[in-house]
């Protein structure tokens, strides 16, 4: 965007905030995370106490393998609709259906128009949406239920590459492993708000209550957004001058919003780092969904946990989750500040480490693929132990909790390639890597619906057997091909002159050659 001049007023303003305007628009980032996040994942709580509770509805027989209830704790709590594990799945996944719809165009917007006003925009639409749920539901059931998650899906489409976009004009190469896995963190957070606070709401209140209280925190969110966060460090009224000019120098590069070259599609999708990032997406998203759209209801429906502790214990794998992202990131950034690894092999060994528990890269040389694939047992062999694990519930949360715990790195390594390959299309990029995986978010959870039509364990280490497959596999082609550099199609215009002046080069090589072999025959003839 254009620079503006700062008024004396501003810069006066400027004064009283003592923490830098980077880290108080990366917070505002993170916050937005964590209350898309929780908006996305309440009703995942909530649904557990509007349908008709499992224990009502099935005889447990011992070659079902459905655990007892605890004889000292309180009665499962359930509601009034018979809604079928299908259709159930079907609500739970419809979200990603407007989510993957939304995130090119919401992406691109951001990449032209700054992120401001596209991210609080999407979130708003999403907060209305929570609003409307309880008289949806009323009204429509199921069907009008399911729907209307298609739409809020569609608001939070543009967080993430919209966020992206924030990272790249607002936080310098070397900063962006510990804020960038502080904000892409707000997730895990999101969930762990979503679950302790809509357990303890269902435990005293109905359940129309926890979209009320979710929707009114979305609203602060946007209202404080919007007077604090700007687009750009040369558009923030109340920006300090120093850190002004610091991140003019650092972040310099960016072309200028309103004469940005179209988007480079062909050189988009002909880039195998951009197929190496939607791997890697792909992997994470099919196993982090299912966690994050079902634990509670397997805490539920299979180790029959009741609502208030359900909501707590669900918090751990996510707490763990956040905290190892944090830690990784501030290493990411070590290691990339005090140049002991390039960004290329940073992203990889985080993306490794956080998708499959540990790979040290650079050391292993040709080695890397092998143990990559050795070592990609991470988050998938916990939740393999966590389904044979059976009914020994503090087994069962240790071990889903260690699974997330060994995806921490992942948003120090991958969910940062996108600003890395190309920070003027970031937003877009960030949209494909993402939307990609929101693809899987319709697949795998309803999925795990039609797996488990009576929520068993029998049925669910089917599951569990799908998703170790599909983290494993999808871990060589992030290893072989995935960069952490700034690709030459990030200006277009050089790209496209260089594309020509290669071509150029090469046909003028080819005639070289022709000639020298006419001139070769002349010479023997």
């Amino acid at each position: 965007m254009k620079a503006i001049e700062q008024t004396e007023f501003g810069i006066a303003i400027s004064k009283y905030f003592i923490i830098p305007q980077r880290v108080i628009t990366s917070i505002m980032g993170f916050l937005a995370i964590v209350t898309g996040y929780s908006q996305r994942v309440c009703l995942s709580m909530a649904i557990t106490q509007m349908v008709v509770p499992k224990s009502a509805v099935r005889t447990i027989r011992e070659d079902d393998i459905i655990c007892p209830q605890d004889a000292d704790k309180p009665p499962m709590t359930g509601g009034d609709y018979e809604w079928t594990e299908e259709q159930q799945g079907r609500i739970l996944s419809f979200f990603y259906i407007g989510y993957l719809i939304g995130h090119i165009p919401g992406g691109m917007l951001g990449d032209y128009f700054g992120f401001k006003w596209v991210l609080a925009g999407g979130l708003l639409w999403s907060v209305i949406t929570v609003f409307l749920t309880p008289p949806t539901v009323y009204l429509t059931e199921h069907i009008g239920l399911a729907i209307l998650r298609i739409f809020t899906g569609l608001g939070q489409a543009v967080v993430f590459p919209n966020l992206s976009v924030m990272l790249s004009h607002w936080v310098p190469k070397h900063e962006r492993g510990k804020l960038g896995a502080l904000i892409m963190g707000g997730g895990q957070v999101g969930t762990v708000l979503a679950f302790t606070l809509s357990g303890i709401i269902l435990h005293s209140l109905k359940w129309p209550m926890v979209f009320y209280i979710f929707g009114i925190i979305g609203l602060t969110w946007c209202a404080i957004f919007v007077v604090l966060c700007y687009s750009d460090p040369v558009t923030h009224p109340f920006i300090k001058p120093s850190e002004r000019e610091y991140l003019v120098a650092e972040l310099g590069s960016h072309i200028e919003r309103k004469v940005l070259p179209p988007t480079p599609w062909t050189a988009i999708f002909t880039s195998p780092k951009i197929y190496a990032l939607l791997s890697a997406q792909i992997g994470h998203d099919w196993g982090f969904y299912i966690l994050i759209t079902y634990l509670p209801k397997y805490y539920n429906d299979v180790l029959n946990i009741n609502i208030k502790e359900n909501g707590f214990y669900a918090t751990f794998p996510f707490i763990a989750m956040w905290i190892s992202s944090i830690a990784h990131g501030a290493v990411a950034d070590f290691l990339i500040k005090k140049e002991y690894m390039n960004i290329t092999n940073v992203r990889k060994m985080m993306t490794s480490l956080g998708n499959y528990r540990t790979q040290i890269y650079e050391a292993i040389g040709s080695l890397t693929l092998p143990i990559a694939f050795l070592a990609a047992v991470g988050p998938a062999i916990f939740l393999i132990l966590g389904s044979y694990a059976g009914c020994h519930k503090a087994l069962v949360i240790t071990y889903f909790t260690c699974s997330l715990l060994t995806m921490g790195g992942y948003y120090a390594g991958m969910k940062l390639t996108p600003i890395d390959l190309s920070p003027n299309y970031s937003g877009t990029i960030m949209a494909i890597s993402n939307g990609t995986g929101a693809l899987f978010g319709v697949v795998s959870p309803y999925l795990v619906g039609v797996l488990t039509p009576n929520a068993t364990l029998k049925e669910w280490r089917v599951v569990f057997w799908l998703a170790f497959a599909v983290l494993i596999l999808t871990a060589v082609a992030y290893c072989i091909w995935a960069s952490g550099e700034v690709q030459e199609w990030n200006d277009p215009d050089v790209y496209y002159e260089n594309k020509a002046a290669r071509k150029e080069a090469k046909r003028l090589a080819k005639e070289a050659k022709k000639q020298a072999e006419l001139e070769a025959q002349k010479a023997q003839n």
